[in-house]
């Protein structure tokens, strides 16, 4: 298997927590917040979580920290 790489990262429509650290450059606890706050959590079923990445970069644009 193939390790996943920052740019197959930014080319997903979709990421879990630990992409979206790498993604980030960031923290669980940070990922996870950013995550939350841009409403990209995607429903899911089961214990699974996807955060939408055009969400995210649509909330990162819009605000500034």
């Amino acid at each position: 298997m193939r390790k996943t790489t920052r740019s197959d990262l930014e080319n997903a429509f979709a990421v879990d927590v630990k992409g979206l650290m790498k993604l980030l450059s960031c923290g669980e606890q940070t990922a996870r917040e950013i995550g939350e706050k841009s409403e990209a959590r995607i429903p899911t079923e089961g214990r699974r979580v996807l955060y939408s990445t055009d969400k995210i970069r649509e909330y990162l644009h819009n605000h500034t920290f």
